[in-house]
């Protein structure tokens, strides 16, 4: 097997890991589960509690949280036990990463199969991950002081921050698999490329703040929005002001606002979805053909677990709905990133 392979399944690997990492923050966060370790200990804490005073030990520090006291006070210990394994899970799957990481890094520098370049982006990647790591506790932070959960604009910070390491990642694996290989597209199609990714991103952002806010809760129906195709409330001018956004916990108007524009950028990524996969038909390229197939699969799929997700938020967020609604979002973003590096314009 040729040397470069090894380098290529390596960073193939990492975003094998990246993947699952999101994946379980994402059942973390909608099992409450983020605010059950209390301190950022990076050695130290890569064990779990061993034995039943340390348990109570952890269980003490858990009921001084405003978590606890507002929300699940009277818990028992076979409950903390619960989420404090989603949170440690989450953060055991981060340490493993980075040895996974480090450990053929060193061994790969050491026989020469890094060049330049691809070590400037690999040290690109190590800056992407601490600052996805240093928002993790920025995020966890915010929900030990005052209120119970951890804030929706921090967790978006954090939830965006893994998909642009996940997205740059992806980018690096698809330079050192096709190297310079690009499709020949019009230049109106390479436009309407980065509009998509354009609106992508914007959709995501919108969906983290979305999940971090739990705003399906407030209106759980679809296609109508408790009744409304567009919510009176949007119109009100009282509405728009800074208490709104900052003190979101407070009122339903954020949540509405959210959901809102969420579902209108939805439906605009998949109206230009399939209108961007019939303009390309006439492109006589397999590999680029199947992208925009799977790119328009993917966010038929998407849909579908938006809709699903919203009309079961019954009470409570619909867990593996909610979770598989953020794995098929990087799927759709792995597919768009795709396509826009198979038509980007050779330098």
């Amino acid at each position: 097997m040729n040397s470069k392979v090894y380098v290529q399944i390596w960073l193939l690997v990492g975003l094998i890991m990246i993947f699952f990492q999101i994946f379980i923050g994402g059942v973390t966060r909608l099992t409450g589960s983020g605010l059950s370790i209390t301190k950022w200990e990076i050695i130290t804490g890569s064990l779990p509690p061993m034995n039943n005073n340390k348990w109570q030990t952890e269980f003490s520090k858990y009921k001084k949280t405003p978590q606890y006291e507002k929300i699940n006070e009277g818990m028992t210990l076979s409950e903390f036990k619960f989420i404090y394994f989603w949170e440690y899970f989450h953060r055991l799957w981060a340490r493993l990463m980075g040895f996974v990481f480090l450990i053929p890094f060193i061994i790969f520098w050491k026989k020469g199969l890094i060049n330049r370049m691809l070590m400037r982006r690999l040290l690109n990647v190590i800056l992407l991950a601490v600052l996805v790591a240093s928002f993790g506790w920025i995020m966890v932070a915010s929900g030990l002081v005052n209120r119970p959960w951890v804030n929706a604009y921090k967790l978006t910070l954090h939830l965006c921050f893994a998909l642009l390491l996940f997205g740059y990642l992806w980018w690096v694996y698809f330079e050192e698999v096709f190297g310079k290989k690009r499709t020949v597209l019009p230049a109106s199609l390479q436009r309407w490329a980065r509009f998509l990714l354009a609106i992508l991103a914007l959709q995501i952002f919108l969906g983290g703040i979305m999940s971090g806010m739990k705003a399906g809760l407030a209106y759980p129906t679809w296609p109508d929005m408790n009744g409304y195709m567009v919510p009176k409330d949007l119109f009100k001018a009282a509405v728009w002001n800074a208490s709104t956004f900052i003190n979101y916990d407070e009122n339903h108007f954020m949540a509405m606002i959210v959901q809102f524009f969420h579902r209108m950028t939805a439906y605009l990524f998949g109206t230009v979805v399939i209108y961007y996969f019939f303009i390309s038909r006439r492109i006589e390229n397999l590999f680029f053909t199947k992208s925009t197939k799977w790119m328009l699969g993917l966010t038929f799929a998407q849909i579908i677990l938006g809709i699903l997700t919203v009309i079961n938020c019954k009470g409570n967020i619909p867990l593996w709905y909610g979770v598989f609604h953020q794995a098929f979002a990087i799927f759709l973003l792995a597919s768009v990133l795709l396509i826009n590096f198979q038509i980007r314009p050779e330098k």
